[in-house]
């Protein structure tokens, strides 16, 4: 099971993972986790300022922040992640949160098949507050696809490279839903605590929506389907799940 380890400074606890992003966040006692939605997406260093400014103005610390969910102009190259990333995790250092190669920052980065972004852009963000009375507890699990573990190029890891047969779909979103299910125990979790459940593809998902999605408890409240592609060339499914104590649109 991934590594759960707290965070006193954002009073969340994560699932240590890569060094862009951690698997999974979920607020610590006394502490609930907001979501807040742009309602026009801006450029990502027009959004962390805003984040800053909307942190400022609760008197929330920039550690605060917990996860953010990023759509991108279309999938990267394998060395055009990790420079992309390498760029991003400046502002979290900056910030306090991102240190050594270890990040407590849960993220989605996605690419819109139709009317993509110019740029990378922030969609919406995640940050803790102190809890209000008993709070229900909340949580954010990470956008993940259909890669293995492990280090080496992305296409030497995706479930069924290149397959985007009925099968191979098949094998894709068994293979996330699995990790979704790990992550969500890691945290103490489980598909009835799920409020919102994503998925990200532009292949067909309805011929397994029955079976691998609804019958596994994952779609209780619904499921959402997002015409994107993954960030990394070679994947075709992610998906991610949250639960926030509140949401808004800013």
């Amino acid at each position: 099971m991934a590594e759960v380890v707290v965070f006193p400074a954002g009073g969340y606890r994560y699932l240590k993972a890569v060094f862009q992003y951690s698997s999974g966040v979920a607020a610590e006692a006394g502490f609930a986790i907001e979501r807040a939605r742009l309602v026009r997406p801006v450029a990502l260093a027009d959004g962390f300022a805003l984040v800053e400014r909307h942190l400022a103005a609760l008197g929330r610390p920039t550690t605060a922040f917990c996860a953010c969910e990023l759509r991108s102009p279309r999938p990267f190259t394998d060395a055009g992640f990790v420079a992309f990333n390498r760029d991003y995790v400046k502002t979290l250092e900056r910030w306090g949160l991102y240190r050594d190669e270890v990040n407590p920052v849960a993220r989605t980065n996605v690419c819109p098949e139709v009317e993509p972004p110019a740029e990378p852009v922030l969609h919406a963000f995640s940050y803790t507050v102190p809890a209000r009375g008993a709070a229900r507890p909340s949580f954010v699990v990470a956008g993940s696809g259909e890669t293995r573990e492990g280090t080496g190029p992305y296409r030497d890891r995706v479930v069924a490279f290149g397959d985007v047969s009925p099968a191979g779909m098949r094998a894709k979103i068994r293979h996330v839903m699995d990790e979704m299910e790990r992550r969500l125990e890691a945290l103490g979790f489980g598909w009835t605590d799920a409020l919102a459940t994503n998925a990200y593809s532009v292949q067909d998902l309805g011929p397994h929506l029955a079976d691998e999605f609804v019958r596994r408890g994952a779609a209780r409240e619904g499921l959402t389907w997002h015409y994107s592609r993954p960030p990394v060339d070679g994947l075709e499914f992610e998906m991610d799940v949250r639960a926030p104590a509140r949401e808004l649109a800013i």
